[in-house]
């Protein structure tokens, strides 16, 4: 089911479905980052700049974050920032050998690394993710 807004950026209108977004980026300062589908496009919304489409926005990420079904939706802090992240999306994942696991945000260049000893809690998450995904181990 699509879940349409308008949003306003930088002149311009935008039409946007939130449920083709596979991620959002909150960064500490409430900023909200988030790439447009099937490009490399960020948006980048805040309070000031349009409170009703940052609202919409807030709210369409608590949703998905406290509702998602069986936990593809995850929420991992990196970088200063809060990623909410559609692991149903990410179509590669790398293993390194000190427990490292890394993959790329759709949509952006991105790279996130997550290591064992810096955020447990996201590492196993992701690798539990993995397993029952994909049906390999790392």
């Amino acid at each position: 089911m699509a879940y349409w807004i308008k949003v306003k950026y930088e002149r311009k209108y935008y039409l946007v479905d939130l449920d083709r977004i596979s991620v959002f980026a909150v960064a500490p300062n409430g900023r909200i980052t988030f790439w447009l589908p099937d490009s490399s496009i960020p948006i980048i919304m805040n309070r000031q700049a349009n409170v009703d489409d940052y609202q919409q926005i807030l709210q369409y990420i608590n949703q998905i974050s406290s509702h998602s079904l069986m936990g593809n939706w995850v929420k991992i802090f990196y970088d200063r920032n809060e990623y909410v992240i559609d692991l149903n999306r990410i179509s590669s994942f790398c293993y390194y050998s000190q427990n490292k696991v890394s993959f790329w945000l759709p949509d952006s260049s991105r790279e996130i690394i997550i290591t064992q000893q810096g955020d447990p809690e996201s590492y196993s998450k992701i690798v539990n993710f993995i397993l029952r995904k994909t049906g390999y181990s790392f």
